[in-house]
């Protein structure tokens, strides 16, 4: 049979369509509208050009209007809508649609485009998930809430992190806080978790959020998991303001978490937080010396157990999961697609030194397809997709590079970058403690080791 001399024609108009797909999704998420229209057009096989657009994703079926959306480009939005008919509630794989992009981002003038030309503002990815409204209080766009609100968004809609009230007071945006009491959220709704809007109010430091809430009924003695109440929390972040404010309210300085800890030994680094509770607090028969220094003393000592006990932990987890990935049978890799590999990572390379994201994470996922022991592929995709704001992604590949490779202390790096965009402190802070032990030297992972140690310090308000 003659060899079929089409095969490598169609492999490069896959490739040329692909990469046209990659600048389109890259010009809308930049908001390059003259750069759009160009690639827009050379897409359109005759059948109309919104036909056309409308077929073009990603690989998280996310297409030029969640782009848009997601990069805030009103021109690009209102080009999409109008002109071209696009979907305006299209989902892509997550089920979030471009309302719920832009809202995330902050994007408000956007947002308002897409509500006052039909979007759905009721609208999750799915049961229990966050909406617009959730992110707009996330932000704190209080243009976005009103006008959310007005089309008829429940106020309290639930989501597996809280009411949209939850999320204002956990991103400390204390206007957002008032306006979504004001429209009659109920200061009381709690997560799965049981954590309220007081807890999270206490945890996020903000002390304006506290009275907002406490001024509205907000039960000042709600406890959340592990028995933590908000006096608790303020105590330990040593805020007089708050303590003063909830000893006011009837907060008890007795409620004691699961430990059998009391607001007063949460106080561990604040002599004025315990002069203002030792008072009104029941004598511990645990500490002989009550008087100031006596409990504080006794609380630092505590800190220090604990803290030797969960690193002790720590490490013993880390072995055994370093244990479980040397064991880890590989699967054999032949020299011809190790070839075929290293040539799609040169193309990845070669894109990503263009900034070209997209086809980037496409040429590394080829060459992780073709050996899947590799961990440099997964770790240099983890990096496009923290380019492209997608640190979901980014973690996930981090997290496989290193369960191939736990000697390599770059995956942690990766992992902590990761987890520092999804604003989990504590998780980055680990990831990069890792990476130094793998590595003592390098001093980049050092730095954000520190830099997410002082990060997670200032979001607990323990800094």
């Amino acid at each position: 049979m003659a060899p079929d001399k089409s095969a490598p024609k169609d492999t490069a108009s896959a490739l040329s369509a692909r990469e046209s797909v990659s600048k389109l999704l890259s010009a809308a998420r930049d908001g390059n509208v003259l750069a759009f229209k160009d690639v827009a057009r050379a897409l359109d096989d005759g059948n109309g050009l919104g036909q056309a657009l409308a077929a073009v994703k990603d690989g998280n079926g996310r297409g030029p209007l969640h782009f848009a959306a997601r990069g805030g480009c009103d021109e690009l939005c209102q080009y999409m809508v109008d002109e071209l008919k696009l979907s305006i509630d299209a989902r892509d794989n997550d089920g979030d649609t471009p309302l719920i992009h832009a809202a995330r981002q902050g994007h408000t003038s956007t947002a308002l485009y897409l509500l006052e030309h039909g979007a759905d503002a009721r609208a999750t990815p799915s049961e229990n998930q966050p909406s617009a409204l959730h992110h707009a209080a996330g932000t704190g766009s209080l243009e976005l809430i009103k006008a959310l609100v007005a089309k008829g968004v429940d106020v309290d809609s639930p989501s597996d992190a809280g009411s949209p009230l939850i999320w204002a007071v956990g991103h400390d945006h204390p206007k957002a806080v008032k306006l979504l009491l004001d429209s009659g959220a109920n200061p009381n709704g709690a997560t799965d978790d049981d954590v309220t809007a007081l807890v999270t109010a206490a945890a996020a430091g903000s002390s304006e959020s506290v009275e907002l809430l406490i001024k509205k009924g907000a039960d000042v003695n709600a406890s959340a998991m592990g028995g933590v109440t908000p006096l608790h929390i303020a105590a330990d972040r040593g805020d007089e303001r708050m303590v003063d404010c909830l000893l006011a309210a009837g907060a008890n300085p007795d409620a004691v978490d699961d430990d059998k800890a009391k607001p007063i030994h949460a106080a561990k680094e604040s002599r004025a937080i315990v002069e203002k509770l030792l008072p009104v607090t029941t004598t511990d028969p645990a500490i002989t010396d009550w008087t100031v220094d006596g409990v504080l003393s006794h609380a630092r000592k505590l800190a220090a157990d604990e803290e030797a006990e969960f690193r002790k932990s720590r490490e013993a987890d880390e072995k055994a999961k370093a244990a479980q990935a040397n064991a880890r049978k590989k699967p054999e890799v032949s020299t011809e697609m190790k070839k075929k590999a290293a040539e799609a990572k040169a193309r990845g390379d070669e894109a990503f030194k263009k900034q070209d994201f997209m086809l980037a994470v496409d040429a590394y996922t080829q060459a992780s397809d073709f050996d899947p022991t590799n961990a440099v592929f997964l770790s240099n995709r983890s990096v496009c997709w923290m380019r492209l704001g997608q640190p979901e992604q980014a973690l996930a590949d981090a997290k496989e590079a290193r369960a191939l490779n736990p000697e390599w202390s770059k995956p942690c790096y990766r992992e902590g970058s990761a987890l520092l965009l999804l604003q989990r402190f504590d998780e980055a802070a680990d990831a990069f403690y890792c990476g130094v032990k793998l590595d003592p030297n390098n001093k980049e992972m050092i730095e954000s080791f520190k830099g997410a140690v002082e990060a997670g310090k200032k979001f607990h308000g323990t800094a």
